[in-house]
């Protein structure tokens, strides 16, 4: 089920997207949903249903949620439809045609992690138990056809060592390499005991493993949209090996082109607690929502903590960041604004065309995936500069009619270009401040209705 960290990525990749379109750029955005593998057939015993059944019920809650965040993505990508089992079993067949897997499969015996939907070595294990899931791996053995991963460890260090595919944060980049310079050990590619999956083309009797087939979603969109490279994968942390690693491998194998970035975020905490339906501390999408608002959510889940770190969210510190920076900040500076306009019958004419402001006035933090920057940039220069303007002209008290209409042109601008540059963030905030403050302005509710 979607959960406050799915939504964390997403929302960033999504006020990527909107930066860049209204950059002039032709952004896309995918996401979607991974249906294949052990973990989906559990899951789908545990709740009486089929496996695709289940993953038809899970990626629709996916949806709903990312509709409920106003997230424009260009497609949501199933690991099920049609294109994706197609264009995977290509891509396999391709490997498996240029050398990159082996011609027959291999036995192998190890102990199978199904929530990691990998064999885990014993030195990866905690007391035996696998320290993310807090679950014994089960002793498993099977015939696997094996990708030849180990081949590609010096190109692999040369490419990320010289940033051809840059790693970020440089904290993750010096992790990978140094797991990197230990030796790459060949990886399994595919299933005999598992039909909940893509078959090989080369081997039906065998089931491509989940992790390779997922990863192949980003080509199955990019060779068909011909949009290829992607510019960047924005990842958890713990599938950052996939993404730097065996999917650049594959890539390599084939011929084709790297991704040019890999941004690995963290881990997060309830309250110092990690998530878990157990303790029942997990936040979904729908209860931010409810309590802020689209854009209000929007908000609090990057104003939090810098991204690319772990951080610890809690109710409180959310309703603290909604009611200072949001009702107390933006919303009462629209609201004071408003009211002098309406006030003074002020009327907006000739404004400057809004994206000119923005390319002006727009030099952002956001290129550089530093959410958190640019949202304390806006909020303490812009806002507070505006904030503190009003306070020193006084327009309330100016009695020269031409001197107050000067004052409030002049700080209208500046609001209409704080809302150009809060739109990848809070896309219909922006939207009602321009419209509001265009033509004769009026007072309107608040923005932001303050909490507790």
């Amino acid at each position: 089920m979607p959960h406050i960290g799915h939504t964390y990525t997403t929302v960033a990749a999504d006020v990527l997207a909107r930066f860049y379109k209204q950059l002039g750029y032709d952004s896309r955005l995918l996401t979607g949903t991974d249906e294949h593998g052990a973990k989906i057939v559990e899951a789908a015993k545990k709740n009486g249903r089929a496996p695709k059944e289940y993953a038809d019920e899970i990626s629709e809650k996916f949806k709903q949620s990312w509709k409920l965040f106003n997230i424009e993505y260009s497609r949501f990508i199933r690991t099920t439809d049609e294109d994706h089992i197609k264009i995977a079993q290509y891509f396999l067949q391709k490997l498996y045609d240029k050398g990159a897997i082996d011609l027959k499969p291999r036995l192998y015996k190890g102990l199978y992690c199904i929530g990691h939907e990998k064999f885990m070595s014993p030195e990866e294990l905690v007391d035996g138990i696998c320290p993310d899931h807090k679950t014994k791996p089960v002793e498993h053995s099977e015939e696997n056809y094996y990708f030849k991963l180990s081949s590609f460890t010096k190109e692999l260090e040369e490419i990320i060592t010289s940033d051809k595919l840059k790693i970020q944060p440089s904290s993750k980049k010096n992790e990978i390499l140094g797991k990197l310079r230990q030796g790459l050990e060949d990886i399994s590619v595919s299933r005999a005991s598992l039909e909940w999956g893509i078959p090989l083309p080369f081997d039906k009797t065998h089931t491509a493993y989940v992790w390779i087939e997922a990863l192949i979603n980003y080509y199955t969109y990019g060779s068909q949209e011909k949009v290829w490279p992607a510019d960047l994968h924005l990842v958890g942390k713990d599938i950052l090996w996939f993404h730097t690693i065996i999917w650049p491998a594959m890539l390599l194998s084939i011929g084709e082109r790297l991704p040019k970035e890999v941004f690995a975020h963290g881990f997060f905490t309830i309250n110092g607690q990690k998530m878990s339906k157990t303790i029942g501390n997990v936040i979904s999408p729908k209860q931010l929502v409810d309590k802020y608002g689209v854009d209000g959510a929007r908000y609090v889940l990057l104003a939090a903590f810098p991204f690319g770190e772990d951080g610890d969210f809690s109710w409180d510190l959310f309703d603290r960041l909604y009611n200072s920076d949001l009702a107390n900040g933006l919303g009462n500076l629209a609201a004071r604004l408003a009211k002098l306009a309406e006030t003074s019958e002020f009327k907006i004419t000739n404004a400057e065309n809004p994206k000119e402001i923005y390319r002006k006035a727009q030099k952002s933090a956001i290129e550089e995936l530093k959410f958190h920057d640019a949202l304390n940039n806006i909020w303490l220069t812009d806002i507070g500069s505006l904030d503190k303007h009003i306070n020193q002209e006084q327009p309330w008290s100016i009695k020269d009619k031409k001197r107050l209409q000067e004052v409030l042109r002049y700080e209208i601008e500046e609001l209409r270009s704080i809302a150009l540059k809060i739109y990848p963030f809070m896309p219909q905030t922006a939207e009602k401040i321009l419209k509001q403050f265009s033509g004769e302005i009026k007072s309107s509710p608040p923005l932001f209705p303050r909490i507790g």
